[in-house]
């Protein structure tokens, strides 16, 4: 793993490695940009998690005890939950997900999918791809752009059927 500060799209079956995106504020409402989201304080319980460093924000993915618990019941970390599950097409961590979880930042902007499918065009692990290539200023993987520690922004995990 890099050693850098930002977030590089998790292997098969091992934990995400959250290097940054712990910004200021709190839970916000998600604005409407362009084609982004708008999330309403209903959606937010929707929220799978955020990416986050923070060990100790209970919404945190880094949280093995909060959002990021192997026995979370829609956890992502749950090898039996429909999004850890190595079988689900909801999963991150099928490698041939077809409906894996979206990254989507506060202000709305669209990053991807969470996915280990690396032939996906909006998946994390396609370094290829839109939201996967290390040089695209959309990606989580790029250390200058949208996965910049430096940024501030919050990023959020949502089921990928919303």
């Amino acid at each position: 793993m890099p050693t850098a500060g930002y977030y590089r799209a998790p292997a098969l079956m091992t934990a995400p490695k959250i290097k940054a995106w712990d910004g200021p504020g709190g839970n916000s409402n998600f604005s409407s940009v362009g084609s982004g989201y708008k999330m309403s304080k209903t959606y937010q319980s929707k929220r799978l998690a955020t990416l986050s460093a923070n060990r100790y924000d209970p919404n945190s993915l880094d949280n093995p005890y909060g959002a990021g618990s192997p026995y979370k019941s829609d956890g992502l970390m749950n090898p039996y939950s429909k999004y850890g599950s190595k079988y689900s097409s909801q999963s991150w961590r099928n490698p041939y997900a077809t409906n894996a979880p979206k990254i989507v930042s506060e202000d709305g902007t669209y990053h991807g999918r969470l996915s280990s499918n690396r032939y996906d065009a909006e998946s994390t692990s396609n370094p290829y791809g839109k939201y996967g290539s290390r040089y695209s200023a959309e990606s989580i993987n790029n250390p200058y752009g949208a996965g910049s520690k430096y940024s501030g922004k919050k990023y959020y995990v949502i089921p990928g059927d919303e």
